[in-house]
């Protein structure tokens, strides 16, 4: 195993640290809980959003904690959800009185141990909602889950759901409106190499060097099948192929568009893909409003990318243009 690190038990700890004094003016670390806030938390007046999960997947969760989206991100150990303690000592730092949004992906460890911090915290008296996100095409129901996994399409709901909080929105109003996003977000990926967890020291998977597999999720869970190496324009059109028929899309409808790399994969290649996703669209009346290119949800440093579309409309639209201002993503 080849990694810059120091002792694997300790690689949260050491990031986070990190992370802190990288960007002290967007965050703050709480002490012992592997949470990160925002600097000047609780912002009184607005809900409060928190997400998070194992960690591996940089900049999510805490690259996305600033104005505009996360109020908190919570960091479990490599591909392990965060424990109800550590959620509840986030929703306690940031929560107002307007309340609490979780933002869950839908893995089966997050969604228990968040929902279990969730009615801890309206023990205490705050106000909590929570939404689970569910954009993964690939695969329905595995090990790991119950319905569809929460990949990529996580950070759309994190930009919109934030500018809505951020724009004074209720409790209801925001999780209105992320779920709202999680309806009409649709992603699936690939993978061309495995990622090695610290703590494990070896592989997740084994590829040979002409395969890939394809539906790959970001724990390195399993996909749909897979396959000989094809070619980029290949991969793209199997891809989005899948994501648009679990989709309603109609001739001029407008979709923001994400091309996510999942740690290894040049921008290079990116564009690549990005350039088959527009041609794509293009032939069939689709229009993009907005695309994003680069790394959003990692796995580690796999090799490999996902494709997501937003459908959009009038609000969503606004929402999704509203400033942001975190270390990895801003919109002025």
């Amino acid at each position: 195993m080849k990694k810059l690190i120091n002792n694997p038990d300790f690689v949260v700890e050491e990031m986070l640290a990190g992370f802190e004094a990288a960007y002290p003016e967007y965050i703050r670390k709480l002490p012992f809980h592997n949470v990160v806030v925002r600097k000047a938390a609780p912002t009184k007046g607005k809900v409060a959003l928190v997400s998070g999960g194992g960690s591996g997947h940089e900049p999510s969760h805490g690259g996305f904690v600033g104005k505009g989206m996360l109020d908190a991100a919570v960091a479990g150990a490599v591909f392990t959800s965060p424990t109800p303690d550590q959620i509840l000592e986030a929703i306690k730092e940031v929560g107002t009185e307007e309340g609490v949004l979780l933002v869950i992906k839908n893995y089966t460890g997050d969604v228990m141990n968040f929902e279990m911090a969730g009615e801890m915290a309206q023990l205490e008296n705050i106000k909590v909602a929570s939404v689970v996100i569910n954009d993964d095409v690939a695969v329905e129901d595995s090990t790991w889950t119950t319905g569809r996994r929460g990949i990529a399409g996580t950070v759309f709901v994190h930009k919109i759901a934030g500018a809505k909080a951020e724009a004074g929105g209720t409790l209801e109003e925001v999780k209105e409106v992320a779920e709202k996003v999680i309806a009409n977000t649709r992603s699936m990926g690939m993978a061309l190499t495995p990622c090695i967890v610290p703590a494990a020291g070896k592989p997740t998977f084994t590829l040979d060097e002409n395969e890939m597999e394809i539906g790959m999720g970001i724990h390195g869970e399993p996909g749909t099948h897979r396959d000989a190496i094809k070619t980029a324009d290949e991969i793209t059109e199997h891809l989005l192929s899948k994501v648009l028929a679990d989709m309603s899309l109609a001739d001029g409808e407008e979709v923001a568009v994400m091309v996510n790399g999942l740690g290894s994969t040049p921008l290079m290649e990116l564009f690549i893909v990005n350039r088959k996703v527009k041609e794509i669209l293009t032939e069939k009346g689709i229009n993009i409003y907005k695309t994003f290119v680069g790394e959003y949800m990692t796995s580690l440093e796999m090799a490999g990318c996902s494709i997501t579309l937003l459908k959009l409309n009038a609000e969503l639209k606004e929402l999704l243009d509203a400033p942001a201002d975190t270390p990895a993503f801003k919109i002025i």
